[in-house]
């Protein structure tokens, strides 16, 4: 039987998985994998196509996991929460609404922090309600 229990460091992983995720495929600097495909437009290169089935394997496993796990309410309650904190960061001057750039690496980060409680939010929720999900099975 396998360790269902949910560590800081199994967090930790997730999240950085899907930190990786996301800025892998695209982000504000030139290395990530919007720009590789811009790139290579002029010249092709064929590494990125199976680069992006490489993402493209990530990004179904995490949203499919997050969906599961937070659902549709979870997500709106989620993104609310990050885009909220999002407001008060631009509100208070810390960052300024012009700087499109810091603005993309916030929005950034606020998707691998949604994608991330995703991939953990089950292993939450039965610790704290001691209610399982159907795709647990018996243990």
């Amino acid at each position: 039987m396998a360790n269902n229990h949910l560590t800081s460091r199994g967090f930790l992983l997730r999240l950085s998985f899907a930190l990786a995720l996301v800025l892998l495929s695209y982000n504000p600097s030139p290395y990530s994998y919007y720009n590789w495909i811009v790139a290579s437009f002029e010249q092709f290169n064929i590494l990125v196509v199976p680069a992006g089935v490489l993402l493209l394997i990530g990004w179904t496993m995490y949203i499919r996991a997050t969906l599961r796990s937070l659902g549709p309410w979870g997500l709106i309650l989620a993104f609310g929460l990050f885009g909220s904190l999002l407001w008060v960061v631009i509100d208070w001057g810390i960052v300024e609404i012009s700087n499109i750039a810091a603005i993309s690496w916030i929005i950034e980060i606020i998707m691998a922090l949604v994608l991330g409680v995703g991939m953990c939010w089950s292993h939450v929720r039965r610790k704290i309600s001691g209610q399982v999900d159907v795709e647990d099975g018996e243990e």
